[in-house]
């Protein structure tokens, strides 16, 4: 019976919590900004931040004129599965939570209150949880967040280290790009073993790495716990231009970062910083995004799906 149903759901579809995927174009989801004064579309300035408590943060360049409440006022976060004859998938209600004052503008830090979601329906997504994705760490509210998060594609980077003997390499998707003015926000676990080192040094290098390069890159996810130079790094790197930091060969291109703000969020610590070099290594193919699997099912289903790697 339990294979019957499965094939009725995904057919020969792997189950899991989060598809790997990449694209040659353009991200086709939207994500909009309701502050109850205006709409903004803040699709390419909205990033994921903090999983305990759920934080995004929303850049707002000065020719804004962000207004944002404080007093506990809801903002409404819309994510639509395509820009023409779009969908809404995901709604989440959030508040004030902080912000990073900068001389380009305003990084608004929103926490999450309420998500409802509507990639399948409500049975179906409910038999899903029993099934596949309740346990002790992840109650259906959590489900209902972590989708709607992942309802606009993550892209996947490499976050490098050094100092002295010491360094490290390892993959993040809770990171931003602001490439209009040169800043960079990261959300890294307290638990990462480079943080501490990060901070003291106001450093950090973040590479750009091609999708073919997927099983190398999950290998590296458990260096956020232990650091690459207790083994030796498993492939050729080149040393970055002004912090002599550890890229991969095969990396696309590089920012090295000097970190100026960090803020406590919960369970991630967020970095701020600005960019200081900027090198393209190579021409970018596809590059590898995570989105939710309840978010694929939803791409299959209208069709239009980003290729799995």
């Amino acid at each position: 019976m339990k294979k019957f149903i499965r094939n009725i759901f995904f057919g020969k579809l792997p189950v899991s919590e989060y598809s790997t995927v990449t694209t040659n174009q353009s991200i086709f989801e939207k994500v909009f900004l309701d502050s109850g004064q205006s709409v903004l579309d803040v699709s390419v300035t909205h990033w994921l931040l903090c999983l305990d408590p759920i934080v995004f943060g929303i850049w707002f360049e000065k020719n804004i004129g962000l207004v944002y409440q404080k007093d506990g006022t809801a903002y409404t976060l819309r994510f639509m599965d395509e820009a023409l004859n779009a969908n809404t998938v995901a709604i989440l209600k959030l508040t004030y939570f902080n912000q990073i004052e900068d001389q380009e503008g305003t990084l608004l830090l929103l926490k999450l209150k309420k998500a409802s979601i509507h990639h399948l329906g409500f049975i179906k997504t409910l038999l899903l949880y029993y099934r596949y994705y309740k346990k002790a760490e992840q109650n259906f509210y959590k489900l209902k967040s972590y989708a709607a998060a992942y309802s606009y594609p993550r892209r996947v980077r490499l976050v490098s280290f050094q100092e002295g003997n010491w360094y490290n390499i390892f993959p993040m998707d809770l990171v931003g790009d602001l490439s209009s003015c040169g800043r960079y926000v990261f959300g890294l676990r307290h638990s990462n073993v480079t943080l501490t080192r990060m901070i003291q040094a106001k450093k950090v290098v973040v590479s750009e790495i091609p999708y073919e390069y997927k099983d190398i890159i999950y290998q590296l996810g458990k260096y956020h716990r232990k650091p690459l130079s207790e083994i030796g790094t498993p492939f050729g790197v080149i040393q970055t231009e002004i912090f002599r930091f550890p890229v991969p060969e095969w990396a696309n291109g590089y920012k090295e970062i000097s970190i100026s703000n960090c803020l406590n969020l919960g369970s991630h610590m967020l970095l701020w910083g600005e960019v200081m070099n900027n090198r393209n290594l190579s021409k970018p193919h596809g590059h590898l995004f995570h989105i939710h699997f309840l978010h694929y099912l939803h791409q299959i289903s209208r069709g239009r799906t980003y290729k799995l790697v």
